[in-house]
């Protein structure tokens, strides 16, 4: 792991959705209690356990947790009204135009599904500083094995020595790992700083505008 931020041969950046580009927490712990009553019934919704899952698509997760799949469809209703809530993290926005005016080939490989991260993004409007955005449901397995990186690297035109992929949970670090890319753990999210350490990533970033010198061209900050 890098201690410093030496800048990295990097032609193209892959990006995770939430918990990196966007704070989303707050939406997805409403929606997934909606989803659970609504399924399950009285109790305390475990999101919790579901949150240390995060990178991996939604029907993955339930599979994991032993919980019916049927959560799905009220859980993504509730994502959708919910959207309006989501905003970028500080320094994202700037980030990422910085990034494309210098020539880096951006796009973003979510646990999300595709329409739903395009549909967020675009409401945000930072959707067009991205020349691919790829969810979980559009590759035939989704993280933590390599298939959503490997498609971004494909679409891009890029190789796995000069890609990297900006993840905020193990699962994207292993996804990363496994495309033979530079795996890059965001410490800016709710995810357990100890966790993401303890997975050994090849840099670490606290906050975005570090990004810019892992790639060589100086803080934004």
């Amino acid at each position: 792991m890098r201690g410093g931020l030496t800048p990295l041969p990097t032609r193209a950046i892959v990006f995770d959705l939430d918990g990196v580009l966007v704070d989303s927490v707050g939406v997805m712990r409403e929606a997934f209690t909606v989803a659970y009553r609504e399924v399950v019934g009285p109790g305390e919704p475990p999101f919790a356990e579901y949150s240390k899952h995060l990178g991996r698509y939604f029907p993955d997760i339930m599979r994991i947790m032993g919980l019916p799949l049927a959560l799905q469809e009220p859980f993504v209703r509730e994502s959708y009204r919910l959207a309006h809530r989501v905003r970028m993290f500080d320094g994202v926005p700037d980030l990422l135009r910085s990034l494309r005016a210098d020539g880096y080939r951006l796009a973003v490989a979510t646990g999300k599904s595709g329409p739903r991260a395009r549909s967020l993004l675009d409401g945000l409007g930072v959707l067009t500083q991205f020349e691919h955005v790829l969810g979980s449901d559009e590759v035939a397995n989704a993280k933590p094995a390599p298939d959503i990186v490997l498609r971004a690297m494909e679409l891009l035109g890029a190789g796995p020595d000069e890609t990297m992929m900006i993840g905020d949970a193990v699962t994207d670090l292993a996804s990363a790992r496994a495309a033979g890319v530079t795996a890059v753990a965001a410490l800016w999210g709710e995810s357990d700083p100890s966790d993401l350490l303890a997975a050994v990533p090849d840099a670490v970033l606290h906050k975005p505008a570090e990004l810019a010198a892992l790639c060589g061209g100086g803080s934004l900050a």
